[in-house]
């Protein structure tokens, strides 16, 4: 029988390590280093690196939970599977459409990130050209990419990802072997400097910079054992990310010593670029500064992937047209969702630049504000579907597993919440007029969402999130349609 239409994705077609290179590619390590970093030292000062660490340990309360509910529930649909299966359906449908609402806006804030960035860099070869050039020619990239096998983006994003986590390396081992610019210390870590300044902002910044880890599990059906691969690729992601970003934030901290926090605010731009030239040279700012382009395009390349299976996903449950949901019969990707992700992006892309907005003070800034509280969000949501999804199932986890760690990361993700809407001006440079109100999109997505869910049971065509999926306890299931029935008995 022909993949095409036929509903599946190419089974065990990455394992834990292509699953890792997708995810903490998102994270985007060197670009969210330099652009996030500054802005968490000139707000937090010293005890900017304790923030990230404080996300770290939130997100991987988190985690806790979400890696044990895999080892049961394993689907593209990602978050939109396990709220329907914790919360009901129409929680289900509702947070589809603000999925597609947070990923989309992180993907067009990046494309205007990207050609910035890329239109600087080409800039210092002499090669002058306007930021939507690069723009249009990485859309190109990413949606051809996003069409071939799942397998060729996990070896592109990994090339790409070993490439920049090892100049940020190089700089916190030569940084931190010199013993920075006033001696080796852990001050960053001091409760006192932790919390001074405005440690609401700092720890916003880091929680944005981990946005992206939590799509593990829209590989699980392309994963090679994924009721193990899932969970490990989960922890691992979570674990690396933390540990890279407190390493490296608190050698720039070191390098920069105790005039770190004006450091900051006086040159954000050169910021980390500085103290690298510093302590490692010129020659390996040059290839920081071309690594930062490269870095931008595994991010814009791994959410184009997850929007891809979210809308694959959401085809095949009947939430949008079923066309989607069909996978390409050489490649077994979802190929179709693809060209029409890769559509839509280049529509609002287009009405954006026809429109003159600037790339980065509007386009990148207010949507990857946007798209950070709708993550948020959709992250609080799954970890109470995971203690309402366990404690219908007494004996399905432990007690840490199942309670108390979601419950605790769900405080923390909410408190996170709190603090993008308190300092949402912030994030994005919004002061004022109709772009303040962007947050309410979130809520309308739902709204929009659910009422399409409602739409088609009223025509009998029920929307089932939680289907095709395969729960490892019920290894009788043979066929998608068995494990989904399953699934929602």
């Amino acid at each position: 029988m022909s993949a095409e239409g036929s509903g599946q994705l190419k089974r065990s077609a990455v394992g834990t390590s292509g699953i890792v290179f997708f995810v903490v590619a998102a994270a985007a390590p060197l670009g969210a280093t330099l652009g996030a970093g500054p802005v968490a030292f000139s707000a937090n000062g010293t005890g900017a690196p304790g923030m990230y660490l404080v996300a770290a340990v939130v997100l991987l309360l988190f985690a806790v939970g979400y890696a044990t509910m895999s080892r049961h529930l394993t689907s593209a649909g990602g978050f939109t599977t396990y709220i329907a299966a914790g919360l009901g359906d129409r929680a289900g449908h509702a947070s589809a459409g603000i999925a597609l609402l947070a990923y989309n806006c992180m993907l067009l804030g990046l494309f205007g990130q990207f050609g910035v960035f890329a239109a600087d860099l080409l800039a210092r070869y002499g090669v002058e050209v306007t930021w939507q050039v690069p723009a249009v020619v990485a859309l190109l990239a990413v949606g051809v990419l996003g069409y071939l096998e799942v397998n060729l983006s996990a070896k592109v994003l990994g090339v790409l990802m070993i490439a920049e986590v090892l100049i940020l390396l190089v700089f916190d081992a030569v940084v931190i072997s010199r013993g920075g610019s006033d001696g080796l210390n852990v001050d960053a870590f001091a409760p006192s400097n932790v919390l001074s300044g405005t440690p609401g902002i700092a720890l916003l910044f880091a929680f944005t910079c981990f946005v992206g880890f939590e799509a593990t599990t829209i590989y699980g059906e392309e994963a090679r054992d994924p009721h193990r691969t899932v969970p490990r690729a989960t922890y691992v992601a979570v674990i690396l990310i933390g540990i890279f970003y407190t390493l490296t934030t608190w050698a720039i901290g070191l390098a920069h010593g105790p005039d770190a926090q004006s450091a900051a605010a006086e040159d954000p731009v050169g910021f980390v670029t500085t103290a690298n030239t510093a302590f490692v040279g010129a020659l390996s700012t040059e290839v920081m500064e071309i690594l930062v382009v490269t870095s931008v395009f595994a991010v814009l390349l791994a959410f184009h992937n997850t929007l891809s299976r979210y809308m694959f996903s959401l085809g095949r449950a009947g939430l949008l047209p079923p066309a989607l949901g069909s996978t390409h019969h050489r490649f077994h990707s979802p190929h179709r969702a693809s060209v029409v992700q890769s559509v839509l992006t280049l529509a609002v892309l287009g009405a954006f630049m026809v429109a003159g907005a600037d790339p980065f003070a509007q386009l990148y800034s207010w949507l990857v504000g946007l798209g950070t509280i709708a993550v948020l969000t959709l992250q609080t949501a799954v970890a109470v579907a995971v203690v309402v999804y366990f404690r219908r199932r007494a004996g399905r986890g432990g007690f840490w597993q199942t309670m108390v760690a979601p419950m605790l990361g769900a405080v923390g993700l909410g408190s996170g919440i709190v603090l993008a809407l308190a300092n949402f001006d912030v994030l994005t440079g919004i002061t004022g007029g109709p772009a303040s109100l962007l947050p309410w999109l979130i809520p309308v997505a739902g709204v929009l969402s659910l009422a399409t869910g409602m739409v088609a049971s009223l025509r009998r065509r029920p929307v089932r999130l939680v289907a095709p999926v395969v729960d490892s306890a019920d290894s009788t299931a043979k066929t998608p349609s068995q494990a989904a029935q399953k699934a929602v008995d």
